[in-house]
């Protein structure tokens, strides 16, 4: 294992020692630690990601794999540059795509870990096979011997991924067939289309412009050259010249895969290598008009003991196959054995294709025996049956040898959404006497062939092929819409009346899968088993599909198609199927879950669980063995409830609902199958996929179109944000602020969150999915097309408009514009201490079940048992009523409740004018209660609320708590907001409210203002205020440049203010908000609260946009831990980066550090990037770290990586202080970090200053690289290099400025650099690379040879290498550690003296 092996290795378990991943609060420097103003900001480390680059349309090249983080790019401008360098492009790569083509990658956040990307010059993309097993022929353009196929399933087969050689390709000259040269297809040679016509320049001594097929059909690209018969023409400029290029002569291979297996009669021995056989063909061409072709004529002959490969008839003297002529050829294939078929067909190319062929007259001529084929048909896609290709038995004693039988081809294309295809398909039919040859899918009985769950049904002509065994099938790949789903294909024989099922169900997609476009299938033993396979297949995806609804804690719903209705439990143990909806007896709480093994219990009566005992039904207390239900999902996405213990038994139902062993009923009327529904699936915050079937879901494209044709991943999950009951947004979380919505009769994502973004969900309880209708324009509904892309339609029944949600992460019963804690679960104590560290809700991200609330109805009886923690809360409204979505909240002195959601199913008859609306809630044990919050989210036609008082009773005890409102709620009059703190009344006497001033100010930056919506929460002693928008300023505009907003909050008594939060939620970059400080004033008080801010908002941490961040009281900075790390850990340190206040000082590079220790060292530890407002001049950088048993630290390395459009980068200074003992060490940089500035260097390495010891010496150690004299030693590439001493490493510094020479690494040459670092003590090892870009990207080194010198010592260390630093020489290695040959004083030789 290389040194680089070892330390990326070293440093990914460093990095997973490190919790230094989750930090955004803005840490205040100390009294004295800043000289002046700075703007201080924050972020996090990032995780690297790998990622493989392909080349579009070259398949053979090998690909570049670049690590995105943490040592490379930050900026997606800085990845095309580099990958420039390394993919051989005519203008560099400027573009980035999905191997498929169809998604742009605009984003280095869009970029996913482990994936593969396709690089082009521009916009068109050629999708490639990333398949390295896949540069060959295609299977369907080979023909194997007949006794090749002697057994169903050949006992040898080459591994796909098996290492092969090269491939040959066999080139002739255009028009002289007796020119040919065999030319290796390396990676060498095929790095672009156009180096390998160079090659071949070189190669056929002609100048080579253009390919062409052995037909004449063109040969484009690289691709095609892959993909071709083994053989093409080179020609210039001039036309292709047709010959007789013979493919097989030179190609055909001694013995052909499975020759030599083959049993012959007699038990002789044959030799394979037969001598070769001349035969005389004699085509005769129709007589009547237009019967000749201007196309090429191709042949194959079929004997016993193989066949030949594609024979093409071209003439030396004039024009072949016209009206009424003879044309007759002499032909020497190898020994074939006696003939039994032939197979004749052209190329369809030229001004006149169709041709009708009258006979065919076969002779051998060494033997004289002569096969006569009358023909009579008509080889034209015009004309007949649209076949430009047949088969003809041989005529023996009068005899046909084998009769010609009509083949039915049924095709079946998968049903996942953009399954079908336009491009053009082949297949060709294999058995035991034979194969078909390649024949295009053309003619079906549908309209438009392969079309998403279609089956087309093919006629395919062909002499007996005996028992079939296997197919080849493909497409090439042309047309917008070129990857396939193939479900399986049937093949009829009416010969034999026999069936053959060939089950394939994968993608033939250069983008999916394995990225293969041709598939090679053999036979079921029978169509029953195949179709058994399939539903067995179907039953396995449903059950990955939904197997999410049964994960314990969620609450399920088991709905009957038969009967309408729902399962319920009673409280007498007896079970139906007739319940509604709201029935709380409907609800089931997943308690146990084992695989598809569950036990559901009453969720409203907790001792009852869900039982088949005994084949009965009922409801069973306890966990009994009765209880364990099995799951099992049909392909209709209804499940059986199965006994665990009995097999065999389920849940039935008759049309009544009743049990099956209560009904009399016939076994048509009774029911076993359910729709699961799950509740709770869209609460405010929850993160969902919608899918479009078991295996896609809609997904948000880089173009902001929406596709549902997406994969179940990351980049297809949703967060909701919940507008009102039934009414939600979705906004995507991979790209987020960006909505899914409906605008203009269109459907994207590029929504902003406005009205065009709201949907109404429409629950369908047939499937258990839903529909999603907008708000704006109703009618009109999300849809997708065939292809999968989305678009809106009417509402039709269709399953284009189902979508089947699955919950990635549970939210939260929230109204949009509210925020605050969660409820905990029942019961739950939220101690006061917990209570100051509370986070607010937009951060929660569990599975947090919602307060129920109901209306209490007149018809209750006494008889309800009631709890400790049951409310009667009244809500009396004054003069305007409201039919937005009102929440409480309730604070106790020891924890908090909420929100609670006051609402019922018609929520027109609440908060009506002068009207009481009275709920039950359940609060949980929060102390004793001193304040509420109540407020609506302004989503009605009537959003303002004229609110009066709130009532609380405690229904066992009687206990009234008052609380006086009197306000109006409402963005528009009064104080412009829409919550309100209300305090209990004590004796009669209310506690007022306090009314806090807050002050915003914001920066003096350029573009520092913002017209987006900034909320804010106060935070203290004794709660929060929840989260206000600030909407009502004393400037007529808010939010400006240098400007001061006065703002007023409304909130009981929060004691000391101990923080704030505050949100900016900005819909793109130019409304980003740089925000200087918050000071708050309380009523009465003398002093007030200064929250120091100095950042942009929102900003990037991790790859995630944050629009919230958390800022701490002035005096207690240090003290506080961030929201995101609520507990200090040990070895936390607080590293301020200090940028110059030079012009252009800052930088738009990735920062990265290293901290090097007595124990060990860490890094790269990125601290960010400039693209996202750090590091600019003049300004202080804050970040959080931990070097936990590091052991006493001796030096700093800091750099970046040379990214973005102004990477240069001066650092004046960077500042280490432990959080835990407040030691603090202060290390001057005042230098540039650039290639272009000084030594070019873009790292520093700084040693750590203790007064109980000196410090390390800077060493600048002089590298001399010695290349060799070998043809091709030199490189152009990037080189690389890493000093390993006693004391660490240098780490990986590129050698770019040689002092030497103008012209680095040429044959020969020693080229001198040099590089500073903390003294690394005596060298063990040097680890030298380089990143194989550039048009001579191979290296011979030689040696290399390091000096340096310290106060008290000097070393001259020799590396010897000769050796290549190649991927096609040598080791194919780019990197060599390399250890000294001797060691000694400066002066005491010269280096090496010859290369």
């Amino acid at each position: 294992m290389s040194y680089a092996t070892r330390e990326v290795n070293k440093v990914s378990t460093n990095m997973s020692e490190t919790p230094s991943t989750s930090f955004s609060t803005i840490h205040r420097t100390s009294e004295g630690q800043v000289p002046s103003r700075r703007h201080l900001s924050i972020t996090h480390p990032v995780v690297a990601k790998r990622i493989s680059f392909y080349k579009s349309g070259d398949p053979q090249f090998g690909g570049v794999r670049v690590v995105i983080n943490p040592r490379s790019f930050k900026t997606f401008d800085a990845l095309l540059d580099n990958l420039s360098r390394k993919v051989p492009l005519p203008f560099g790569v400027r573009n980035i795509s999905t191997p498929r083509g169809r998604h742009n990658i605009t984003r280095l956040e869009e970029l996913e870990d482990g994936e593969s990307y396709l690089c082009s010059h521009g916009r068109k993309v050629q999708p490639v096979d990333l398949d390295r097993a896949r540069r060959r022929p295609r299977p369907w353009l080979s023909s194997l011997a007949i006794s090749a196929h002697a057994s169903r399933h050949p006992t040898v087969a080459a591994a796909p991924s098996m290492p092969c050689a090269p491939r040959r390709l066999l080139v002739f000259r255009n028009g002289d067939p007796k020119t040919r040269r065999t030319v290796l297809l390396t990676r060498r040679v095929t790095q672009s289309f156009e180096a390998f016509l160079q090659h071949l320049t070189v190669v056929m001594q002609r100048p080579v412009t253009k390919l062409y097929a052995t037909d004449g059909r063109k040969v484009p690209s690289l691709q095609a050259v892959i993909l071709s018969s083994g053989a093409v023409v080179a020609a210039g400029k001039e036309p292709f010249k047709p010959g007789n290029y013979d493919v097989q002569k030179y190609l055909l291979p001694a013995r052909l895969p499975g020759i030599s297996h083959r049993v012959h009669r007699k038990g002789n021995a044959r030799s394979e290598n037969r001598k070769s056989v001349n035969w005389k063909i004699s085509i005769i061409t129709s007589d009547f008009p237009n019967a000749g072709t201007s196309s090429q004529i191709y042949i194959v002959l079929y004997g016993h003991h193989r066949s030949s490969a594609p024979i093409y008839l071209y003439g030396t003297d004039g024009v072949r196959f016209q009206d009424g002529h003879e044309d007759i050829f002499t032909i020497t294939v190898g020994d074939i054995g006696v003939p039994f078929k032939i197979r004749i067909g052209h190329t369809n190319s030229g001004h006149a294709p169709s041709w009708h062929c009258k006979e065919i007259q076969l002779q051998n001529m060494n033997c004289g025996k002569q096969f006569y084929i009358p023909v009579q048909r008509w080889l034209a896609r015009d004309k007949d049956d649209g076949e430009i290709c047949r088969e003809f038995p041989l005529l023996s004693k009068g005899q046909w040898v084998l009769p010609v039988t009509t083949y039915e081809v049924y095709v079946a294309t998968g049903e996942l959404w953009n399954a079908g295809t336009v491009a053009n398909v082949y297949i060709s039919v294999y058995g035991k006497k034979g194969d078909s040859g390649s024949r295009q899918l053309l003619r079906s009985k549908s309209s438009f062939n392969f079309l998403r769950g279609q089956t087309d049904s093919f006629l395919l002509e062909a002499v007996h092929l005996g028992n079939l065994y296997k197919i080849v099938i493909g497409h090439d790949g042309l047309g917008p819409g070129n990857g396939w789903f193939l479900d399986d294909v049937v093949v009829k024989d009416p010969t034999t009346n026999h069936e053959y099922a060939f089950f394939c169900h994968r993608w033939l997609d250069q983008g999916e899968g394995d990225g293969k476009i041709v598939r090679e299938i053999y036979a079921r033993d029978n169509s029953i088993f195949s179709a058994r396979q399939k539903l067995e297949l179907k039953s396995k995806e449903t059950w990955a599909a939904e197997s999410w609804k049964f994960t314990k804690g969620n609450t399920l719903q088991f709905y009957n198609r038969l009967t309408g209705g729902f399962v319920r439990l009673h409280p007498d143990g007896t079970v139906d199927a007739i319940g509604e909806k709201t029935d709380k007896y409907g609800l089931f709480d997943v308690i146990f879950n084992k695989g598809n093994i569950c036990i559901f219990r009453s969720h409203e009566m907790r001792h009852l669980s869900l039982a088949l005992d005994n084949g009965f039904v009922t409801g069973m207390a306890g966990r009994g063995t009765p209880t364990e239900l099995r799951v099992i999902y049909q392909h209709s996405r209804c499940a059986l409830l199965e006994s665990a213990l009995v097999p065999g038994h389920t849940l039935v139902f008759d049309r009544q609902g009743r049990r099956a062993e209560e009904s009399a009923a016939g076994y048509a009327d009774l029911s076993k199958e359910f729709v699961i529904l799950v509740k709770g699936v869209f609460l405010n915050s929850a993160v969902i996929l919608l899918a479009t079937s078991l295996c896609q879901a809609l997904c948000l494209q880089s173009d902001g179109t929406c596709t549902g044709a997406g994969n179940q991943s990351e980049k297809s999950y949703w967060k909701v944000h919940k507008i009102s009951s039934g009414i939600c947004m979705f906004e995507s979380t991979k790209n987020t602020q960006m909505y899914l919505r409906i605008k203009d009769g269109l459907c994207d994502g590029t929504g902003t969150g406005d009205a065009d973004c709201h949907f109404k969900i429409k629950k369908n309880l047939e499937n258990a999915s839903i529909s999603l209708e907008s708000v704006k324009s109703p009618g009109l509904f999300v849809g997708l097309q065939p292809d999968g892309k989305a678009k809106a339609v009417v509402y039709t029944k269709e399953e284009n408009v189902c979508f089947y949600p699955q919950v990635i992460q549970f939210g939260r019963e929230n109204p949009m514009g509210m925020s605050a804690t969660p409820i905990q679960r029942e019961g739950q104590i939220q101690k006061s201490e917990n209570q100051k560290k509370m986070l607010p809700a937009s951060e929660v991200r569990g599975p947090l079940p919602t307060s129920a609330t109901k209306e209490i109805l007149h018809s209750q009886t006494s008889e309800t048992l009631l709890s400790e923690n049951e409310w009667k809360v009244s809500v009396l409204t004054g003069d305007t009523g409201t039919q937005a979505s009102v929440t409480l909240w309730i604070y106790g002195d020891e924890g908090v409740t909420g929100p609670i959601s006051l609402s019922k199913d018609s929520p027109e008859q609440l908060f009506l004018p002068r009207h009481k609306a009275e709920f039950q809630v359940e609060i949980g044990s929060i102390g004793e209660i001193y304040k509420i919050r109540i407020g609506h989210d302004g989503s009605s036609r009537q959003p303002e609320w004229s609110l009066q008082r709130v009532t609380m009773q405690h229904m066992k005890s009687k206990k009234v708590l008052d609380f006086v409102a009197d306000v109006w709620l409402s963005q528009i009059q009064a104080d412009g907001d829409s919550v309100c703190e209300l305090p209990v009344m004590k004796e009669g006497q209310p506690i007022f409210p306090l009314k806090y001033q807050v002050e915003v100010y914001t920066g003096q930056l350029k573009q520092a203002e913002t017209e987006s919506e900034v909320s804010l929460c106060l935070y203290g002693e004794r709660g929060d205020s929840g989260l206000r928008l600030l909407h009502k300023s004393n400037m007529p505009v808010r939010f400006r440049r240098g400007q001061i907003d006065k703002f007023q909050v409304e909130a009981v008594s929060l004691g000391k203010l101990q923080k704030v939060l505050l949100r900016c939620e900005a819909c793109d970059k130019s409304q980003y908000w740089y925000c200087e400080k918050i000071v708050v004033m309380e009523p009465g008080a003398a002093s007030e609260s200064i929250f120091t801010c100095e950042r942009w908002l929102p900003f990037m941490s991790e790859g995630i946009i944050h629009s919230e961040i958390e800022l701490y009281h002035q005096e207690m900075q240090i003290n506080h831990q961030p929201k995101i790390q609520e507990e200090a850990n040990d070895g936390d340190w607080k590293v301020t980066i200090i940028t110059g206040d030079l012009e252009s000082a800052g930088t738009t590079a990735t920062v990265s550090l290293y901290v090097y220790g007595g124990t060990r060292y860490l890094g790269p530890i990125i601290l960010g990037s400039g693209k996202h407002q750090l590091f600019n001049s003049n300004s202080a950088d804050i970040f959080k770290i931990n070097l936990q048993d590091i052991g006493e630290i001796y030096k700093i390395r800091i750099g970046h990586d040379n990214s973005g459009k102004d990477p240069s980068w001066y650092l004046e200074e960077v500042r280490l202080e432990n959080i835990a003992t407040s030691e603090v060490f202060c290390l001057p940089v005042d230098s540039w970090l650039a290639e272009d500035e000084n030594e070019g260097d873009t790292w520093r390495e700084i040693p750590i200053v203790r007064t109980s010891a000196a410090p390390l010496p800077v060493v600048v150690y002089e590298i001399h690289i010695y290349t060799g004299r070998k043809p091709g030693a030199e490189t152009d590439c990037n080189v690389f290099i890493n000093l390993i001493g006693t004391r660490g490493d240098s780490g990986k510094r590129r050698l770019h400025q040689s002092k030497s020479n103008k012209a680095r690494f040429q044959c020969g040459q020693v080229d001198i650099f040099s590089i500073k670092a903390v003294s690394l003590g005596k060298l063990k090892t040097v680890v030298i690379s380089h990143d194989g870009t550039g048009p001579g990207n191979g290296w011979f080194l030689e040696s290399i040879v390091v000096k340096s010198e310290e106060e008290e010592s000097s070393q001259e260390v020799l590396f010897l290498c000769n050796r290549w630093l190649d991927e096609y020489q040598d080791d194919g290695k780019t990197e060599r550690e390399l250890i000294p040959e001797r060691r000694h004083s400066a002066g005491g030789g010269s280096g090496p003296t010859t290369c």
